[in-house]
This record gives structure tokens, C-alpha cells and sequence, in this order.
């Protein structure tokens, strides 16, 4: 079944991590054994080839550049003009995997339906452009907020204000505080742009700040539930509420620690956790009943999101593997139409409106 992928750090792999997502998964992982520069070396789950075979055609993909001040021990860039060069750095790599083939960029309503129609022929899937509508992850490489609109013009479509810590701009997973008038004025430029808010990664505070002062269209690209997994990096069930009653669709996230409680980074197994597929199906069973429907959920994996199958569902290999979610929605009693919806139905609609 064709599915979007809502939330991917395809850029950040690709430079930071320096994998060829053009490789088999299996040449990716061979080429990192012995490396312990990062956690997920020789496990990672994403690469161009994967994502075709699992018919995942369309995808969310971020930048992401994260400004840290003096007394931040998160890493990141010592001024905004640095992350604003990291950024630039992936989109150029985006824009280099647009002229190999490999990708194509949905900025608008035309490109989408096009590309929709090209995922729906018959001709062989590794012969089509894999999709990406670009986003931001965290929005402190927005020099000033007059740099929307560039990144508008270089495709930017939808901005998460916040990431992990403190921001510029908005506070953000373990931190607490408002937006402030510098969320306000971004928040603004983005309405005026058109440009989707993510709401993902916000913390309370500013999670209900920005849907006080942004009129625009919201969603939240990968995200999962407060009330199976107590933690500020996930949603309240008054949050869910509050984000269903503004039309936003949830993506559901494949990081274990998010779906499962008590993990422990570096010492859980998704093995010994029993956190499988089944588990983010429980998530987003949960947003259903509080919408009554199954209108607001979709799939945002971030499954390359500075880990792999060390921290992942112990029965998925690759994303590919996205596609036995029909199955498990089938199970729990989800119809024909509910699986399509969440599979690509709920993104696209959310996108033809938002783009109308």
C-alpha cells in the first residue's frame, strides 16, 4: 500500500551520519561496523532502496540546526548564522538528490497530485522519485523571522518552532516556558507563508501558546501519547484533543522509548521491553478514541532519528516494514478505508486543505 512517511532526518544522515542513502541498507550497515561514533552505527533501518520496497513514496524530510547558548550542554551551533549554514548544507544535499533522480520536491497542490498519480501506475517502484515536503525541525537556524520567507522560497513548507531544549523561538522537549515575542513574530511570518505548523517537540507551555497565536494549519509530524508513556516529549490527552479539534493528523513515532515505558537509552532491548509494531498501534488506537473516528492519525516514523534497530521495534528490520501495519489495524478491527487513511488518506487529505 503507498504510505507517507511524515517525519524523517534524511539530510541529517546523509551528512552528519555520511551514509549514501543510495546504498542497500545492507552496504550502509557493512560500511559502519566498528564505528561507535553514534549509538546506531550498523543498524540503521533507512536507505532510498528500503523506502521504495516498502512503497513508502512520499516523505516528510527535515532540516534540522540546533542553536546552543553557553550554558546549553545539548549539542549544537554556537550561533544561529551556523545553523543556518547547516541548513543550507542539507537542502543542498536534497537538491543534489533531486538531480540524480532520486527525489522530487512536493512544494504545492499540482506537485502533489502529480506525484500521487505517478505512485499509483504500474510502472517498477524503483524507477520513481521518492517525494519530500520540506520541513524544520526546531526553528533556531531562522536567523530573524524575515528568513521565512527565503525559506519559503527554497521550498520550506512546514516549521517546528522547538526541538530538544531551550530555543530561540519556542521551548522545547525537557524544557518548560512560553514562546515569548520572538515565537510570536515567527509564528506570524509562517501564517503569511502558509507554512505548517508542527507541533511536535513543543513543551506545554509553548505547545499552548503557539495554537493560541497561529491560525494557520497544524499537525504533529511524529508524536505519541502521554497517556501509555509518561513523558513531557509526548502528548496530553488534552493536547490530542485540542490538536483534533484544529484538523491535525498525529503521526505516529517508532522510537522505543517513546512507546513503551521505563526504557533505558543504552541499556533496553526492544526485545526485552516487548515493544513491537503492536505498540505503536496502541498509540494511535488511542487518538481514535478520543477523536471517535480514525481521521487523525498517519505515520511519522523518524526511524532514522539518531537511532536504529537498537531502539526500534524488534519486528521491523527496515522501514519497509512499514507495511505490516495494515495489517495489525486489521486485526484490531480498522476498516478497509480507516488502514488507507492512515497509511496516506489522513496526510493527503490534511495537504490538499491546507493547500487548497
Amino acid at each position: 500500500m503507498f504510505t507517507i512517511d511524515a517525519h524523517l532526518d534524511l539530510s541529517m544522515n546523509a551528512l552528519e551520519w555520511n551514509r549514501d542513502l543510495r546504498q542497500p541498507i545492507d552496504a550502509i550497515r557493512d560500511r559502519e561496523i566498528g564505528l561507535t561514533d553514534k549509538p546506531d552505527r550498523a543498524r540503521g533501518t533507512v536507505s532510498f532502496p528500503e523506502l521504495r520496497r516498502g512503497k513508502v513514496g512520499l516523505v516528510v524530510a527535515t532540516q534540522i540546526g540546533r542553536y546552543v547558548a553557553p550554558d546549553n550542554p545539548l549539542p549544537g551551533w554556537h550561533s544561529p548564522e551556523q545553523a543556518w549554514a547547516q541548513t543550507q548544507g542539507q537542502r543542498i544535499w536534497y537538491e543534489t538528490m533531486v538531480e540524480d533522480g532520486e527525489m522530487t520536491p512536493i512544494r504545492n497542490l499540482d506537485e502533489l497530485e502529480n506525484h500521487i498519480v505517478l505512485w499509483s501506475d504500474d510502472t517498477p517502484v524503483d524507477e520513481k522519485p521518492i517525494g519530500y515536503i520540506l520541513s524544520l525541525e526546531g526553528a533556531d537556524s531562522i536567523v530573524t523571522p524575515a528568513y521565512v520567507e527565503r525559506a519559503y522560497e527554497y521550498g520550506l513548507r512546514a516549521i517546528g518552532p522547538a526541538h530538544y531544549g531551550p530555543g530561540r523561538y519556542a521551548q522545547g522537549t525537557d524544557a518548560t516556558g512560553f514562546m515569548g515575542p520572538a515565537g510570536h513574530e515567527l509564528l506570524k511570518e509562517m501564517e503569511r507563508f502558509n507554512i505548517i505548523l508542527d507541533a511536535t517537540h513543543l513543551c506545554d507551555d509553548s505547545f499552548w501558546e503557539a495554537l493560541d497565536h497561529f491560525n494557520g494549519s497544524v499537525w504533529a509530524s511524529h508524536n505519541l501519547c502521554r497517556a501509555l508513556v509518561n513523558h513531557n516529549r509526548q502528548f496530553s490527552d488534552d493536547q490530542i484533543k485540542a490538536l483534533i479539534e484544529r484538523g491535525a493528523v498525529i503521526g505516529g513515532a517508532l522510537d522505543a522509548w517513546m512507546m513503551v515505558p521505563n526504557w533505558v537509552r543504552g541499556q533496553s532491548t526492544p526485545e526485552g521491553m516487548n515493544c513491537n509494531l503492536a505498540v505503536m498501534i496502541d498509540h494511535l488506537d488511542h487518538i481514535c478514541q478520543i477523536a471517535g473516528n480514525a481521521d487523525h492519525i498517519g505515520i511519522g516514523s523518524d526511524l532514522d532519528g539518531a537511532f536504529g534497530k537498537e531502539q526500534s521495534p524488534y519486528d521491523l528490520e527496515t522501514i519497509a516494514d512499514l507495511q505490516k501495519i495494515p495489517d495489525l489495524l486489521s486485526q484490531r478491527g480498522y476498516s478497509d478505508e480507516d488502514i488507507r487513511n492512515v497509511m496516506h488518506g489522513n496526510w493527503l487529505r490534511f495537504l490538499r486543505t491546507a493547500w487548497a
